[in-house]
């Protein structure tokens, strides 16, 4: 009898992530457990912990595919202001739960570090290009004024109809 060969950790973590997304936008981040995730990929605890240490490393393993997702948004699209703060707004209110894996939840990520996963940077350089200064406040501040407008967008808490003057209004003021 020949030996089981090895699980592709990489396609297992790759499925987890999935079917957490899919667990998170049908019911919730409450539904995304262990015990959920590992039925929903037909597979044990055990076999999840291999490839996971427990929830908070799938949530963060989530945000880091969102933040991948909105770096290339960003790419996508002219570096000019208007046009980027338009993609961000875009991707938050189509994605609204990876967008709070991303920026809601409790996370392990390291936010404006050194050692900050690529996707996290890649996605700040974006910004940065977009607002550049001598250091980096001018994007912190344009990225967190970004989240605020889609932020409070998403929750229903400001009118839709105003979106294009408050995107030409923070465009006003962080390109001055």
């Amino acid at each position: 009898m020949s030996p089981k060969p090895a699980p592709d950790l990489e396609l297992r973590r790759d499925q987890t992530i999935r079917i957490a997304r899919e667990l998170a936008e049908s019911e919730g981040w409450a539904a995304v457990t262990m015990r959920g995730v590992a039925s929903r990929l037909g597979v044990t605890q055990p076999v999840l912990y291999s490839v996971f240490t427990g929830r908070q490393a799938i949530i963060d393993a989530v945000a880091l595919t969102g933040f991948a997702e909105i770096a290339e948004a960003l790419e996508a699209v002219d570096a000019e202001p208007m046009a980027r703060m338009r993609a961000y707004l875009e991707f938050a209110v189509a994605r609204p739960y990876l967008y709070e894996a991303m920026f809601s939840m409790p996370s392990n990520l390291g936010f404006g570090t050194e050692n900050a996963p690529e996707p996290l940077r890649r996605a700040f350089a974006a910004i940065h290009e977009t607002f550049p200064g001598p250091d980096h406040s001018r994007a912190e501040v344009a990225w967190a004024t970004l989240h605020g407008l889609a932020t409070l967008q998403m929750g229903g808490r400001q009118p839709r109809s105003r979106v294009q003057s408050r995107l030409e209004y923070a465009h006003h003021i962080l390109t001055q």
